[in-house]
């Protein structure tokens, strides 16, 4: 079962269970779509793999299975240029 990550791993920014937003990887890698894109064309800076939607988990099974409430956050220098700047 996916952990649906709160963040993005990169900008931080929040992501919702039910985010249309959320990229993962096949390691549950979460990034938002703006991120995905623009800083990681597409590919995860960790895995190399896919960055694509993540799927919504139903209302009813979100709770009987809740997301994490786990932040992640990586130390990629993309991420690294973008926090400097904020």
């Amino acid at each position: 079962m996916l952990a649906l990550r709160p963040n993005c791993e990169c900008c931080d920014v929040d992501l919702a269970p039910d985010s249309s937003a959320a990229r993962i990887c096949t390691f549950e890698c979460t990034f938002c779509a703006d991120c995905a894109e623009t800083r990681f064309g597409g590919a995860c800076p960790n895995c190399g793999g896919d960055l694509v939607r993540r799927p919504v988990r139903p209302p009813a099974m979100l709770a009987k299975y809740p997301a994490s409430t786990e932040r992640v956050n990586g130390t990629h220098a993309a991420c690294a240029e973008s926090h400097r700047a904020a």
